[in-house]
């Protein structure tokens, strides 16, 4: 699936990739030839070293995504390093921990964290990207929603507005960067069973079960099924995209 050499010669920054599908990303990223930046709050050394280890080029960058001042150290160091930043894919966000309540019961404070990570994150990492991209006429910004902003999904009104203000970012962003080559476009997952989705009690039974039952392809979704698109998204092949939702579901939301 990685087709290797794909990415050669890109330079790729992936947040949040300590773990779970973010990791994955980094891992197929890197097997397609991309230099990767396996970038997070927590330590993402592990993820960096097994890449290494598998014959690719990594390089752990601790970052909290929502204080500009370490995301322009992120971009600095990638830049130190590899030279260059081709690619930014914004996956740090809040979700696998997120207990399901109703809107009412959702306190002030949980929101603002919730829009803090989820939407101002991306927007500091593009915005710090943005320069490095421009310079070389050439870059691809790939932001996370999902597809329960496509649904209107019950019980966690914070997670699902967020979500949607990342689609609205998007293609913002695509007009405003467009004549500089740079394509901005959002990958909307479904429920996949990540390390933390698989950890919360949430996420457990016949609320599962229901959301496979509405699928068109009725299985669980593992990280693996993300990065064909990812990888897509991220190479020459979608040079003619921009502003675009692609939904990975297995049917589910069809839009």
């Amino acid at each position: 699936m990685e087709q290797a050499g794909r990415l050669a010669g890109r330079v790729a920054i992936i947040t949040g990739a300590a773990q779970g599908i973010g990791a994955q990303y980094a891992h197929a990223l890197a097997a397609a030839g991309a230099g990767v930046v396996v970038a997070d709050i927590q330590d993402a050394q592990a993820v960096a070293q097994a890449i290494v280890a598998a014959g690719g080029k990594a390089l752990a960058v601790k970052v909290d995504v929502t204080d500009a001042e370490s995301v322009r150290g992120m971009v600095a160091a990638t830049v130190k390093y590899f030279g260059r930043v081709d690619i930014l894919v914004n996956n740090a966000a809040l979700f696998g921990n997120v207990s399901l309540k109703p809107f009412e019961e959702i306190e002030s404070a949980e929101w603002d964290r919730m829009m803090m990570v989820n939407v101002r994150g991306s927007f500091e990492c593009s915005k710090a990207v943005s320069a490095e991209m421009r310079k070389n006429k050439y870059g691809k910004i790939v932001n996370i929603a999902s597809g329960t902003v496509f649904k209107g999904a019950p019980m966690m009104l914070h997670y699902v507005a967020s979500k949607g203000a990342v689609v609205a970012m998007t293609r913002a962003l695509a007009r405003e960067l467009g004549a500089d080559g740079i394509r901005v476009n959002t990958l909307a997952p479904g429920l996949v069973m990540s390390e933390n989705v698989l950890a919360n009690p949430a996420w457990k039974g016949a609320i599962v079960e229901n959301n496979v039952a509405s699928r068109a392809i009725k299985r669980e979704a593992t990280p693996e099924d993300m990065c064909g698109t990812m990888l897509y998204l991220c190479s020459a092949d979608s040079d003619f995209v921009t502003g675009q939702v692609l939904v990975v579901d297995g049917g589910s939301v069809m839009h």
